[in-house]
């Protein structure tokens, strides 16, 4: 009988986990879509999202110096963890796409491991597309000096539009 209640109960705690997070449809232009092994979705994409909604997670400040950019450079943005978190994400990799459709693999234990941030503002300032936005991949290179490398800046994806959990 104890096992029948332990399976029970462990039953009724994975279906918890699967009830979907509401997530309200974005007021403004839509600058990310995530996709794929989600339990979350606002839309027949997934789940898009505007500017606000991205400023609305929580969020870092990563000083760093990167191969981009001569001085040490202000990144600030919501980190990746919580956009998985967001989204109910259930895969091991994201497929990251840029608007010039350049495409790149990050494993999902990457956001969990590093506070990896979706930098939305660079010095303070929204990130233009011209200057590679609105959305860069940073790394901490501030506080883990072992990402500061060609793996971990090829991840660093800028002008992000899409994530696809896989």
């Amino acid at each position: 009988m104890k096992c029948i209640v332990a399976a029970c109960l462990a039953l009724f705690g994975v279906a918890s986990l699967a009830v979907a997070a509401e997530i309200p449809p974005p007021k403004a232009a839509v600058i990310l879509t995530v996709s794929g092994k989600i339990a979350n979705s606002n839309s027949a994409a997934g789940v898009a999202l505007d500017a606000a909604m991205l400023d609305a997670l929580p969020a870092k400040t990563t000083i760093a110096d990167t191969p981009w950019y001569p001085a040490k450079t202000r990144f600030e943005g919501p980190l990746g963890s919580a956009l998985l978190d967001l989204v109910g994400a259930t895969g091991t990799m994201l497929r990251v796409t840029a608007l010039n459709d350049y495409v790149v693999e990050i494993p999902v234990a990457d956001f969990r491991k590093w506070p990896v941030i979706l930098a939305t503002k660079i010095d303070g300032k929204p990130i233009s597309v011209r200057e590679k936005g609105p959305i860069f991949v940073i790394y901490p290179f501030d506080q883990e000096p072992s990402l500061y490398n060609e793996l971990y800046f090829g991840r660093s994806a800028w002008q992000l539009k899409s994530i696809e959990v896989r």
